[in-house]
């Protein structure tokens, strides 16, 4: 039997039992998978995906920083409008590996300096403890971004026997993203990675058990869009904490930002 046939025969099993179409979404495109999911408080986490890189010592503060200015966001929310921000995955992902600690530069800046405003203005209560001096530096900058996220390739097939199902159609949904991590001090890159996912969905017509039951094209909803993009930036994120525990810092000789080595001349 085909690879194809073997992926249409999985699915219709899975389908017939308990109602799925969809496979998971693959990290980096090789075997197993899965999104990201579960929780983390401190450097404890909960039932997060087993494929997820940890570290075992934390290699400093992070903030994350999703520039909307850029290309990429319009058409990530043109092909995937019911999406939002990709940021408070990433922060779940990076939180769930130990790697660094996170600190907010986002929307809750906010909240915490209207706290820090009710004490300037006398109203908190004594011993509330915002005072000046508390608040944790980000030693680096870690900015995500889609590269692309498509459904490409498309298909059909049939399976007879006892079954007598047809398959409609399968499409393949692929996804690529981009982490960079920016040191805030120097403004030096760090490190940068590419990671990609993709999964299948399938669309069945005909019936099912020789036509004893009517399935309709669009009788499954699809895999979310969101898990594919969220895959790819587990896999972004793997490959970059990959290098990083191998980093050795860049030397330019005569030290950074100095002139470099590729002389112009006079």
């Amino acid at each position: 039997m085909s690879k194809k046939l073997l992926i249409i025969s999985g699915v219709l099993a899975c389908s017939m039992l308990s109602g799925c179409i969809s496979t998971a979404p693959k990290l980096g495109g090789g075997k197993g998978g899965g999104t990201i999911t579960g929780s983390a408080g401190g450097e404890s986490s909960q039932n997060k995906n087993s494929k997820l890189a940890t570290c075992s010592e934390t290699l400093g503060t992070v903030t994350v920083f999703e520039d909307r200015s850029l290309p990429w966001w319009s058409i990530y929310k043109r092909r995937a409008p019911n999406l939002g921000s990709t940021i408070p995955v990433i922060r779940l992902m990076i939180q769930q590996s130990n790697c660094f600690v996170i600190v907010e530069r986002g929307g809750a800046m906010k909240a915490m300096q209207a706290e820090r405003a009710l004490m300037n203005s006398g109203e908190s209560r004594q011993g509330s403890n915002f005072g000046k001096g508390q608040m944790v530096a980000a030693d680096y900058t870690m900015s995500p971004s889609v590269q692309f996220t498509e459904k490409t390739g498309s298909g059909g097939g049939l399976l007879g026997g006892l079954v007598g199902i047809v398959i409609g159609t399968f499409q393949k949904n692929e996804a690529a993203t981009t982490m960079l991590l920016i040191d805030n001090r120097s403004g030096v890159q760090i490190s940068a990675a590419v990671g990609n996912a993709k999964n299948y969905d399938f669309g069945l017509l005909g019936g099912l058990f020789g036509g004893g039951v009517g399935v309709g094209a669009g009788g499954y909803a699809k895999t979310p869009e969101g898990k594919i993009i969220t895959a790819s930036f587990a896999d972004s994120y793997n490959q970059m904490v990959k290098s990083l525990k191998n980093y050795k810092a860049q030397q330019v000789k005569g030290g950074l930002g100095t002139g470099g080595r590729l002389n112009v001349g006079q």
